[in-house]
């Protein structure tokens, strides 16, 4: 049976195959709606698959973005590769996931792995401790987008959540119900003070100075997850306890309920929580947990948006930084307390 080529699919539409090759690649700009229609459904009669590999050699493209991830434990990570997925299939092209666990170095051999693989592009959630990599693509003109945390020294397309208004957020509701023994729970900064960290921590920070209450460093516990248990411990112990703790993020909060349901600790009776991150066992968890979102899906859908663009016009787009609102999800996990200062 002879092989269906883009000559025979023209031929049957009664249009060119320069006609044909646009509507393949989905550029539509000047073909009109009748045409478009045509050409879909000849191909859907013949039943024609498009070379891929000779389309890619031809257009020097491989219709391939690799995405590159700090921590895929992340419920932000899970929700984001979701979305830039669905919406990159949708232009056909495909997407390889590489977890960097944290380490600079796998990092920086999957970015080689995906270049040499010729991807069109990188969407990049950076461990922070690669900016010459990160600068060599640049230079290159290389389509690259970073997600959730920025880089010293490096200007690129950026998305990440507005990290100080989120604290800010979550600060000001425990304030709100007489709270003022407020800790923060973190994993530690690292060596490249990753960004949501940072910028969260000093959200906190300012939230507590503006309410005029006294900042006091023993209420913030910025340690490794296997250490949070014994971070808690020490928190609980002090001779004034917090009343209320913000976790700042869903790795945070999960340890923070895993160590109350240990302790007998009831939430929100002994202890008010909140947890920045729109964590899915929030919801579930008895009494839900307020948290404070951040729109993960609609970040990957506008990656994906901004990578397609980048591709379509290498070396023209100016690099911006993108920043997203979060909002509060009310649960039952906030307690009203009496001011400290009525005391």
């Amino acid at each position: 049976m002879k092989k269906l080529t883009i000559d025979d699919v023209a031929q049957k539409a009664g249009v060119s195959k320069s006609t044909v090759s646009q509507f393949l690649n989905k550029r539509f700009k000047y073909m009109s709606e009748a045409t478009k229609n045509r050409i879909e459904a000849v191909i859907e009669e013949l039943n024609y698959q498009p070379n891929g590999l000779a389309r890619s050699l031809k257009q020097n493209r491989t219709h391939m973005v690799g995405i590159i991830v700090a921590n895929i434990d992340y419920s932000l990570s899970i929700q984001c590769i979701r979305a830039i997925e669905n919406e990159l299939q949708q232009h056909g092209i495909q997407v390889i996931i590489c977890n960097a666990d944290e380490n600079a170095e796998k990092e920086s051999k999957y970015v080689e792995t995906l270049v040499a693989r010729q991807v069109d592009g990188l969407i990049i959630f950076p461990t922070g401790n690669n900016p010459s990599a990160y600068s060599r693509l640049i230079e290159a003109d290389f389509p690259l987008v970073f997600m959730d945390r920025l880089v010293d020294g490096i200007t690129t397309q950026s998305l990440l959540l507005d990290n100080e208004m989120a604290a800010k957020i979550g600060v000001g509701q425990l304030i709100q119900q007489g709270h003022e023994r407020i800790a923060l729970v973190s994993l530690p900064l690292g060596e490249h003070a990753i960004t949501p960290r940072k910028e969260r921590i000093s959200g906190y920070k300012k939230a507590m100075e503006e309410a005029g209450i006294a900042l006091r460093e023993e209420y913030i516990c910025s340690v490794p997850k296997e250490e949070l248990a014994t971070g808690l411990k020490r928190l609980l112990a002090l001779p004034e306890p917090p009343t209320a703790l913000l976790a700042t993020n869903d790795i945070t909060l999960a340890e923070i309920l895993k160590y109350a349901n240990r302790n007998a600790i009831a939430i929100p009776e002994q202890l008010s929580v909140i947890g920045i991150d729109d964590a899915e066992f929030a919801q579930i968890y008895n009494p839900v947990i307020t948290t404070i979102r951040q729109p993960a899906y609609e970040m990957g859908m506008q990656a994906a948006k901004i990578i397609l663009s980048c591709i379509e016009d290498k070396g023209t787009s100016v690099p911006i930084t993108y920043r997203f609102p979060p909002t509060l999800q009310q649960g039952q996990s906030v307690k009203s307390h009496p001011s400290l200062k009525l005391d």
